[in-house]
């Protein structure tokens, strides 16, 4: 029973508990409630002192903006009436300016009218008296005007032809002083060297044994470096010299560099001296084409084709009455330049006329024609520009004067080669002279190769075996002799030694 009544006290206190426990929970949640409806109140009365205040300091600043506003409105309003009395007053000016200018037109209609009417008054008052006059005279105006003309012509002519001569005098006196200055100038401003062109070329050798191995048993060696080089060796006393002589440069420039080259190897035999000669040939073809575009650049002359320089620069060879053609182009083609910006002419046709000027002279002895000719070809055949050509082919007057660049290169060139000591006529005629023995000489078949030598006393001529006999050969050099008796004139005799020559060749292999 005990336990029961323990489980049942329990369980009575049990409830008891929570009985307490919820009314202590009631009692404490009461106070709760009222706290916070305290703060909430509290907070109600800040958030109202809060908008009140807010509110206020809107008000202050919106009245403060509408008063500035109302101010600027204000300030505004006045410049826009001041603005408004000025347009107003600027507008009366105007309309009062129009009136002015209406009535100046009007004005001046009325004069246009009154000057008009006068015009017409006084122009019938001249063809009046006019016809007074013409009736008194018995002549007509044209007449009166051509009478009065002739008499007052006749009163002056004196005088007239008097000014005139004097015009004519003093014009000519001033465009001669300026031609003289202008040419002047141009030739102080260039002072080229004039090069000397000789018949003959020395050779240093180290030894005088070396003049034995040059001439060769029965003297094979230097009979065929001639036939190679068709120049003439002269080997005489002069120590450490040997003398190569021909009117030709190129012949002697390729025997000289050929002779050289022999000397330094030191086997000198006939098929070495075949294959070194090609070689020094090949090397002047070189410096030919070296020379060609050394001279096109000096003159200021570009983009011409390679083959008009290849043969520009053979000129390097040949002389013109003892003067280098190819250094006598070059200074041309200054003084041309120099000409042609002086008298506003244009330059570089000037330059490219001048310094192409003599290139048919670089193989005249090989085709038909003058060097004018020949040279026109050959521009026209390698495209180069027509007013240079025209500049090239009047040089000489053979054709007329059609551009102002053609004049400048004449007068450059007698510029040139008119200078003292330029040219020598004698060697000019001389080389001329041997030139043409050789020209009569090649133009017989069979022929392949002719030289002149012994200063134009001996011409050799080597002839195709296989075209030309023994007995041909002899008859040949009859008719080259009867030739030359008939179309040349010369000194003394001349020897015509013609030459065939037979070779077999076999290889061993």
């Amino acid at each position: 029973m005990s336990l029961k009544v323990i489980l049942v006290l329990l369980i009575v206190a049990g409830l008891i508990g929570i009985a307490v426990g919820y009314f202590l929970r009631w009692i404490h949640s009461l106070g709760r409630r009222g706290s916070m409806e305290l703060e909430i109140k509290q907070m109600m009365l800040e958030a109202r002192e809060d908008a009140k205040r807010i509110t206020q300091e809107a008000d202050a600043k919106a009245e403060e903006t509408l008063n500035a506003l109302k101010a600027e409105l204000k300030e505004k309003t006045t410049q826009l009436n001041k603005t408004e009395d000025r347009l107003i007053k600027k507008e009366d000016l105007l309309d009062k300016r129009q009136t002015d200018i209406d009535a100046d037109v009007e004005n001046i209609k009325n004069k246009i009218e009154e000057v008009r009417a006068f015009k017409e008054k006084a122009e019938a008052l001249t063809v009046e008296r006019q016809a007074e006059l013409s009736k008194i005279a018995g002549l007509s105006e044209a007449e009166a005007k051509k009478e009065l003309l002739g008499l007052v012509e006749k009163q002056s002519e004196e005088d007239i032809l008097i000014r005139l001569q004097k015009l004519e005098i003093d014009g000519k006196e001033r465009f001669e002083r300026k031609a003289q200055d202008i040419l002047t100038s141009s030739i102080h401003r260039l002072g080229n060297s004039v090069i000397d062109d000789i018949m003959s070329t020395s050779v240093k050798i180290p030894s005088d044994e070396v003049k034995g191995k040059i001439i060769g048993k029965e003297g094979r060696n230097i009979k065929a470096f001639e036939r190679a080089t068709g120049v003439d060796v002269i080997i005489d006393d002069t120590p450490n010299t040997i003398t190569i002589s021909s009117f030709d440069p190129i012949r002697r420039h390729v025997a000289r560099i050929a002779l050289e080259n022999l000397i330094i190897d030191g086997r000198i035999q006939p098929a070495k001296i075949e294959e070194v000669v090609q070689k020094a040939k090949d090397e002047i073809n070189k410096t030919i084409k070296e020379k060609g575009e050394q001279a096109a650049y000096e003159s200021g002359v570009h983009n011409l084709d390679p083959r008009v320089i290849a043969i520009l620069g053979r000129l390097h060879f040949r002389t013109s009455y003892g003067q280098n053609v190819l250094y006598h182009s070059i200074e041309m083609a200054h003084i041309a330049g120099m000409l042609a910006e002086e008298l506003g002419a244009d330059p570089y046709v000037a330059r490219a006329g001048a310094l192409l000027h003599d290139i048919g002279k670089a193989v005249d002895h090989e085709v038909q024609g003058t060097h004018v000719e020949i040279g026109k070809r050959i521009l026209q055949k390698f495209g180069v520009d027509e007013a240079i050509i025209k500049a090239v082919i009047a040089h000489h007057e053979e054709y007329p004067y059609e551009t102002p660049e053609s004049i400048i290169v004449q007068v450059a060139d007698a510029i040139s080669g008119g200078r003292p000591g330029a040219r020598r006529d004698s060697l000019e005629n001389y080389i001329q002279r041997l030139e043409d023995l050789e020209a009569i000489a090649k133009n017989f078949p069979g022929v392949e190769k002719s030289y002149a030598i012994q200063a134009g006393r001996e011409i050799r001529v080597f002839v195709t075996p296989e075209n030309v006999s023994d007995l041909e050969a002899k008859k040949m050099a009859r008719d080259i002799a009867l030739q030359i008796e008939n179309e040349l004139k010369y000194p003394g005799e001349i020897k015509v030694n013609v030459i065939r020559e037979s070779r077999s060749v076999e290889f061993a292999r």
